[in-house]
């Protein structure tokens, strides 16, 4: 039982895991209430009206917000609570999971990623780095990968098919953009040194894994304060094809045409590319990129 009850927002995403797991957040929720907490649940037909309700939820004042989803819920959460001091409690529910994975939690069994909140919750949170992307006159948080290479082109082609339903529908937007994809000319510049390269892939990380378990940077920490930059220099698209599924394990890290730096701030320019954040689409290059060290506070 909770020492004494405090507020909780719980934000449900109805299509987690493509609808698979909607019994979940209505039982995340009356098990909060068994342990005493008073609860208040959002959850909306759409995603979009769900950022608005959590939105104006948040702002009148909680002790915490839970999400239940996948990755597209802990961006919502993340983009709320980041700097506020307010923590974030993840019941992970959804395709890929990614952060949840990189903090150790359970991400393949809501049953029990809800138990592991329950006891989280009776813990101090810990404090972990997220990252900034201004983007024109808009800011986004992330608290995972920033995509800016062909896994975006991927993400992008993916978003706009209707078929499949499912993992499958990213599968298939791969497979139709190695077909003609091309490296692109980039300038990347980090902590001020600037450099201009053509490459196949390049992303910007603060965890480890991106899509489902796919460890781009394996080596990744979300605790410091650094930010990590993952490169796939020009590869002929057999030897790219080669490459790419070792990532899922991540045993590319030896590959000659895979470079890591890292830093502070990361400025990526290039024609043509849309970033990803966590998934979720933040637009058209350039973009700047920045690690806030402790900015976000989690229920782990």
């Amino acid at each position: 039982m909770a020492s004494a009850p405090r507020r909780l927002l719980v934000a449900i995403n109805p299509a987690a895991s493509f609808g698979r797991n909607r019994a979940v957040g209505p039982a995340v929720a009356e098990r909060l209430m068994r342990e005493g907490y008073e609860v208040s649940v959002l959850r909306e037909a759409n995603f979009e009206l769900l950022r608005r309700e959590t939105e104006s939820a948040f702002a009148l004042g909680t002790d915490g917000l839970v999400v239940v989803g996948g990755d597209g819920m802990v961006s919502l959460g993340v983009n709320l609570v980041a700097g506020t001091g307010v923590p974030l409690g993840i019941v992970a529910a959804g395709t890929g999971n990614d952060l949840a994975r990189g903090l150790g939690l359970p991400h393949e069994d809501p049953g029990a990623a809800t138990e592991a909140l329950v006891g989280a919750l009776a813990r101090p949170p810990r404090a972990i780095d997220a990252g900034v992307i201004r983007h024109g006159n808009l800011r986004t948080w992330f608290a995972c990968i920033v995509s800016a290479g062909f896994d975006a082109v991927v993400n992008e082609r993916a978003n706009l098919m209707v078929r499949p339903r499912g993992p499958s529908r990213y599968t298939l937007a791969m497979v139709r953009e190695l077909v003609t994809f091309r490296p692109r000319r980039y300038t990347i510049t980090i902590d001020g040194v600037r450099r201009e390269q053509r490459a196949m892939l390049v992303s910007v990380a603060n965890n480890s894994s991106l899509g489902g378990g796919m460890r781009i940077v394996p080596h990744a920490d979300l605790s410091d304060g650094l930010l990590d930059v993952f490169i796939v220099h020009p590869l002929s698209r057999a030897r790219f094809i080669a490459v790419f599924p070792k990532v899922f394990a991540g045993r590319h890290t030896d590959h000659p045409a895979v470079e890591f730096l890292s830093g502070r701030e990361v400025r990526i320019e290039a024609e043509g590319i849309v970033a990803y954040a966590d998934g979720e689409r933040i637009g058209q290059l350039p973009i700047d990129v920045e690690i806030v060290p402790g900015a976000l506070s989690v229920h782990v």
